[in-house]
């Protein structure tokens, strides 16, 4: 299994900044790394006395507000530096300032876009009434590297099913599915923030989902069974 959590969510420090063009606004990309998918929502305005500031989202793992320690707009070019987590980007911003084309680095590098938003990313649902599968769900992955405890936590909502997962035995909480179907007896939960996923069947009596856990290109069963809210 690989470690869970990829990226962490970032926030913009002012700095001195010189921009060519005007990129105040919200932005959204897509990181793709490993087989999985992270959203990354940029939030950038003017600071008191030039220059920017802003904040970077990873809506994906629910992780927000961390600082960027520089960031610098020369022309057509935006680079920023973000310590806390040992990254950096760099890239173009297009002619209309709608589009920037880059790549972030945190280790090896990957391409990242970012492309304007009208609006700021729905990141919360309103609670609906509880489906007969809300609640908490815990099952083990077996894995040649050892065995991890898993928690799914499922809501209903007034946009349908939502859930988090909990990896317990390597401390990660709360990390959003990012797609959750049903039909029927059949139950999928996708994860892209990760790469994984997990499709099962649920038993007549509500009391276990019967599947399989896959990530990475591999597979591996899991039985997930009804649990308390605050198992852990």
């Amino acid at each position: 299994m690989k470690t869970i959590v990829m990226l962490a969510a970032v926030s913009l420090a002012a700095v001195c900044v010189a921009p060519a063009q005007n990129i105040a606004g919200d932005w959204q990309g897509t990181l793709k790394a490993n087989g999985a998918e992270l959203r990354v929502v940029l939030h950038i305005t003017k600071a008191d006395g030039g220059g920017l500031k802003g904040t970077m989202d990873s809506p994906d793992q629910g992780a927000l507000g961390i600082p960027i320690t520089t960031i610098d707009v020369k022309d057509s070019k935006l680079n920023f530096t973000v310590d806390a987590v040992h990254g950096a980007y760099e890239g173009t911003i297009s002619a209309d300032a709608n589009g920037i084309s880059g790549n972030w680095s945190q280790g090896p590098s990957v391409p990242l876009d970012f492309k304007r938003q009208a609006a700021p990313i729905k990141t919360a649902h309103k609670a609906a009434s509880p489906s007969d599968i809300d609640g908490a769900w815990s099952g083990a992955i077996v894995t040649p590297n050892g065995t991890l405890h898993i928690v799914f936590h499922i809501t209903n909502t007034e946009d349908g099913l939502t859930a988090t997962m909990d990896s317990v035995d390597q401390g990660a909480k709360g990390i959003p599915v990012t797609g959750v179907t049903r039909d029927g007896s059949s139950l999928k939960m996708e994860m892209k923030n990760i790469g994984g996923g997990f499709e099962g069947k649920i038993a007549k009596d509500m009391k276990s989902i019967d599947g399989t856990w896959t990530q990475g290109g591999g597979s591996l069963p899991l039985l997930l069974k009804r649990a308390k809210e605050g198992t852990p």
